[in-house]
């Protein structure tokens, strides 16, 4: 197994440490989560870099490489939103925002259950569909989403005031995200079309 591919599945492996530090309520919490995160997010940069700069892309890689985004990604928004110190802003707006909220977070798990379906079908005709480049975009700007909203969660104690603000940021990148999410889901399967046709 080459380096690209042992950094993706270390970043499955941070999965349960980031939610353990996520819901242990020790002082600083939310901030070694957003470190955990930030790690294991980075690692989807580096291994994408090493890949294709060493020549080092493989079946196995393109396989793996979107499972580990998409768990690592979902996990951080399902735990968020079922936090009321981090999506309690949803609640400033009234229920209507809350909602909006759960719906974008479902129009997320939607698109990368279409997707991981595609490339299920794919592989079923020996093809692997590896992530095109608006899905990376809509994979980086889904993770500084996540990180801003992090970040703003032990300040809406200490510092409410500054934490309020960056909570606002986050929330106003997390509507971006579902957008970029939609438009990426709908590129990658009008990209991959094809596939729906074969037998």
């Amino acid at each position: 197994m080459n380096l690209p591919n042992k950094l993706t599945i270390a970043r499955l492996i941070l999965i349960p440490f980031f939610i353990l530090a996520f819901y242990l309520k020790f002082t600083g919490h939310y901030l070694v989560a957003l470190g955990i995160f930030a790690v294991a997010a980075f690692t989807d940069f580096l291994d994408g870099y090493i890949a294709r700069k060493y020549n080092l892309v493989t079946d196995l890689g393109k396989f793996l490489d979107p499972i580990a985004d998409k768990v690592l990604v979902l996990s951080a928004l399902v735990v968020m939103v079922a936090d009321p110190k981090i999506t309690n802003l949803f609640f400033a707006v009234g229920e209507w925002g809350f909602y909006l909220g759960g719906v974008g977070i479902a129009i997320i798990i939607a698109r990368e259950m279409a997707v991981s379906s595609l490339r299920m079908l794919a592989a079923k005709n020996g093809k692997v569909l590896a992530a095109d480049k608006s899905g990376k975009i809509k994979t980086f700007f889904t993770d500084v989403t996540i990180i801003i909203m992090l970040f703003s969660g032990d300040f809406l104690t200490i510092a409410p005031k500054f934490g309020f603000i960056v909570d606002c940021v986050g929330l106003a990148c997390f509507g971006i995200s579902v957008i970029l999410t939609v438009f990426s889901g709908v590129s990658y399967l009008v990209k991959n079309k094809e596939v729906f046709s074969e037998k």
